[in-house]
């Protein structure tokens, strides 16, 4: 009789914690805002910042290692990922593998960044996540991200473009309506482009800092920084490769473009990745739309000061355009009078 009670009791014991797992579970995939707890209602142990238990706290809050305990941060971070095949099919898998671009015209060019860049835009705001729901606009990671990209984006195009021109020399020469020598067309890639590399940072960085937060702070902070070294690179390097095959976008001597040009590359993104990282990352930590705005404007002026230094002191990574132009104090942009940069915009 002992015998028999002993079996029932474990029989519902084991059956509570089975749909407590289950519940939990169908929380954290249906991306419900209370799911705030661990896996069957464990909180974890000791203080915060204590070290692994923590980590275990925030790896049970999101149910994985890489994804943020924050579940709109969650929610928008997956949802950008899962939206980039569909123009990077568009661009790479469709429009360039059949050349299409041979028949576009300055309007189809612009369609096309339209067509890439509004989704990302239109399709959280009409289709709302549910760990959205309850909050205001403001408030969603999506639109924080995506004012931060477009700030950074918008100033990597129409000014860090020009370091293109005249470090790495590099060109446009498809038909396009431009600001600042800069195809429209390529302000809304950018921004696409920079949501996807963004993203896929946020989740190795967040990765990583749960794989080495036991390690003494010296450790973790060189550990951090190879990796953003070596990601940004491999992205600036793998962005050039990709679009290769694009004869309208070209550079006076690619092969040092793949090697040195993408270090001159990564460094918007040396920047940038760990900056954007920290937004809405931290519970209790407010991150309102002007913090955001003033985070990508500060991320923005560092990459400009970087880029400058390379310029007046390194110059021109291709030898046959080391010239005055190229070391002459100024900014790039600044046509000044021994300048000769031709500029179409508006």
């Amino acid at each position: 009789m002992q015998s028999c009670r002993i079996k029932t009791a474990r029989r519902l014991s084991s059956d509570h914690c089975s749909s407590s797992y289950r519940s939990s579970v169908t929380a954290f995939v249906a991306g419900d805002p209370s799911y705030s707890t661990g896996i069957g209602g464990f909180k974890g142990l000791g203080p915060s910042g204590s070290g692994r238990v923590e980590g275990t706290k925030t790896m049970t809050e999101s149910g994985s290692l890489w994804l943020a305990s924050n579940p709109s941060k969650r929610w928008g971070e997956l949802f950008f990922l899962l939206y980039s095949p569909f123009w990077l099919t568009l661009c790479l898998g469709i429009i360039v593998p059949y050349k299409l671009y041979e028949h576009f015209t300055e309007l189809e060019y612009l369609l096309l960044g339209l067509a890439a860049a509004v989704p990302a835009f239109l399709i959280p705001l009409v289709f709302v996540g549910k760990a959205d729901t309850h909050i205001s606009l403001s408030d969603r990671y999506w639109v924080k991200a995506n004012i931060w990209i477009i700030i950074f984006s918008y100033v990597g195009n129409y000014f860090w473009t020009h370091y293109f021109f005249t470090v790495l020399g590099a060109s446009y020469t498809f038909p396009s309506w431009k600001m600042n020598n800069v195809p429209h067309a390529t302000f809304l890639l950018t921004h696409v482009c920079f949501l996807f590399y963004h993203m896929a940072s946020n989740l190795t960085l967040r990765r990583l800092r749960h794989s080495i937060a036991d390690l003494p702070q010296s450790i973790q902070f060189v550990s951090e920084a190879a990796w953003v070294l070596a990601l940004s690179y491999f992205i600036a390097y793998l962005e050039t490769l990709a679009i290769s095959n694009f004869p309208y976008y070209d550079f006076v001597d690619r092969a040092t473009m793949y090697k040195v040009g993408s270090l001159f590359y990564a460094i918007y993104f040396l920047v940038s990745f760990p900056m954007f990282s920290r937004v809405a990352e931290k519970e209790g930590e407010s991150w309102d739309l002007p913090r955001v705005a003033v985070d990508a404007l500060g991320a923005a002026m560092l990459v400009t000061i970087i880029l400058d230094l390379w310029r007046i002191s390194l110059g021109s990574v291709i030898p046959s355009l080391q010239s005055d132009h190229c070391i002459q104090p100024g900014l790039v942009w600044f046509p000044g009078p021994d300048r000769h940069l031709q500029n179409d915009s508006i």
